[in-house]
């Protein structure tokens, strides 16, 4: 459990480093420090990545840093999908789910090592280019337990026409929305392959996350950024050509 504990730790310095990719190691950490079914494992990850991403939101709220007509347009099409990505995971072994999730680490490795460009489309997106958008993060965040967003801020930036500071609040709250969404759906898949949600471990992961995120805010200031992205760029590669490897086997 103390490993377990040290890798919630390490995905909340990473949101609070970087504003986005630390969810996306919340489900190795529960698959392989814990020794979790990989669908228990995406299930909790749901509930953990929504519970920091909504308790790190309300500072940006409060701040005036959350553009709702984003959240509105982006993260209700998300909630969809993210059910819809949850249902489609009953048709499927927690393996295939495990070997799509090691290719979405690399998608994220390599959003994650390309500098995001500040050039911002004028005039926004169109309405419902921005509910494709939404859709189609949404889908993948509920089949394999990623809040994503290593894809929603760069979208909300490029697409969306919006400052990176507000792109990030706006990415906690959509990002929470969609991962509850996807939580309530597993909720109902997990009983009939006799699986539960271990809810003291989730809230343990979300209160260190948490923690960790602020830390890792306090220390990003100090830090250069572009080089904390490439070093964990690199991490997520070998974290999923591992996962690729061991599921392959």
């Amino acid at each position: 459990m103390s490993l377990a504990l040290l890798g919630a730790l390490l995905i909340g310095l990473s949101l609070g480093l970087l504003g986005s990719g630390g969810s996306i190691l919340t489900v190795p950490v529960l698959v392989y420090l814990l020794g979790e079914p990989p669908k228990q494992a995406i299930a909790e990850s749901l509930l953990i990545v929504g519970g920091i991403a909504l308790l790190g939101a309300v500072p940006y709220a409060l701040r005036g840093l959350v553009d709702f007509r984003n959240v509105l347009f982006f993260g209700l099409p998300g909630m969809a999908g993210t059910y819809l990505g949850a249902w489609l995971s009953r048709f499927v072994s927690g393996e295939v789910q495990l070997l799509t999730f090691a290719l979405v680490m690399l998608l994220a490795a390599y959003f994650m090592a390309r500098p995001l460009p500040l050039r911002r489309q004028e005039g926004g997106r169109k309405p419902w280019k921005i509910v494709l958008d939404g859709l189609f993060v949404g889908a993948l965040t509920g089949f394999v337990g990623v809040g994503g967003g290593f894809l929603i801020v760069p979208a909300l930036v490029l697409l969306g026409g919006l400052p990176i500071h507000l792109a990030v609040g706006t990415s906690l709250f959509i990002i929470a929305m969609k991962s509850f969404a996807g939580f309530y759906k597993y909720l109902h898949l997990l009983p009939a392959l006799g699986l539960s949600v271990n809810y003291q471990v989730a809230g343990l992961f979300v209160l260190v996350g948490f923690l960790g995120s602020l830390l890792g805010g306090r220390v990003a200031v100090r830090l250069p950024q572009e080089s904390l992205k490439r070093g964990f760029a690199l991490f997520l590669v070998a974290a999923g050509v591992f996962i690729l490897v061991q599921n392959l086997d």
